[in-house]
């Protein structure tokens, strides 16, 4: 396992990390006890870094990662949680203010039984008024951070161009971290754009979702996936592609998400001990180069294809 330093923060963390979204059933259920043995897996193999967000499964994940992390020495990991998100029964619910921000991360420290969060982040500030973002809810961590009740600030989006804009209207080192996701995977590399921005503002970058919110398997797309369809289709004929060589598609893309430097971790998730130890072996083995090179030919024109989040 390779770690890197998130930005200035000091905290080296593992290359691929453990999101802790499948923990609150958001892509299917789970049997709780399999995903507490996910998390002990990850941790046991030298994933360091574990993120998660009351947003996932109407704090669900968050209560069944607590259940795990009451068990595990607390120096080894470094946790991530957010503010801003919520949400129960299908329905979203936001609120960037700042006294529910601060609410919220004393209500996650309860569900994840700790007594500090290494890393809080905004969570999409793309449903936010990010001017609220900017003058409300980051001066209320930013003062949770100076009490040491949390020790580092973040945000996440997907889009790269919102979390430029919040990181220039802040004073510097307010914001500490970037977490982006699904551009940094085979079909897309846009953060690549962004990373000498980013890197100017001593902001370390987080890469989540490298199967691209399931573009990249071998199962094929989920049907709530917002993706296009001439996207959809490319990638379909890459997994085939890959099959055919006896090599699968999800191997090829968390190895490619993790092999830029630049990004300290790239996050996937699963509730399934098995997929975790697959994931860990994957970034193990060196990346097959000529096979991504085919894989972007197949991509072609759709790279860089993107949607809205949802």
């Amino acid at each position: 396992m390779i770690y890197n330093e998130i930005g200035k923060t000091g905290m080296k963390v593992s290359s691929l990390s453990f999101g802790a979204s499948s923990l609150g059933g958001v892509f299917h259920n789970i049997r709780e006890a399999e995903g507490i043995k996910a998390v002990f897996t990850a941790v046991e193999n030298g994933i360091n870094f574990i993120d998660v967000s009351p947003y996932y499964g109407h704090y669900k994940a968050e209560t069944v990662l607590g259940k795990a992390l009451k068990d595990i020495p607390r120096s080894a990991y470094y946790l991530s949680t957010k503010v801003g998100r919520y949400g129960k029964d299908g329905v979203n619910l936001w609120d960037y203010s700042g006294k529910r921000a601060t609410k919220s991360v004393y209500e996650s420290m309860e569900r994840l039984h700790v007594d500090y969060i290494d890393l809080i982040n905004v969570h999409d500030i793309e449903f936010s008024d990010m001017n609220q973002v900017v003058n409300e809810t980051l001066p209320a961590l930013t003062e949770l951070r100076d009490k040491g009740i949390v020790k580092h600030v973040g945000i996440t989006d997907l889009q790269l161009e919102n979390l430029k804009w919040v990181i220039d209207r802040v004073p510097e080192g307010t914001v500490e971290s970037v977490l982006n996701f699904c551009h940094f995977c085979l079909n897309d590399d846009q953060l690549i754009d962004f990373l000498d921005y980013f890197e100017s503002k001593n902001v370390g970058v987080i890469n989540a979702s490298p199967l691209s919110m399931g573009l990249l398997s071998q199962r094929g797309v989920p049907a709530w996936h917002p993706a296009p369809a001439s996207l959809v289709e490319v990638c379909k004929k890459a997994a085939q592609h890959c099959a055919s060589k006896n090599y699968p598609i999800e191997k090829l893309a968390v190895q490619y998400s993790v092999s830029n430097p630049r990004i300290a971790s790239t996050l996937f998730s699963s509730a399934n001990p098995d997929n975790v130890l697959k994931n860990i072996s994957f970034i193990n083995e060196p990346i097959d180069t000529k096979l991504v090179e085919e894989v972007l030919d197949i991509i072609g024109d759709q790279k860089r294809v993107s949607w809205a989040n949802s």
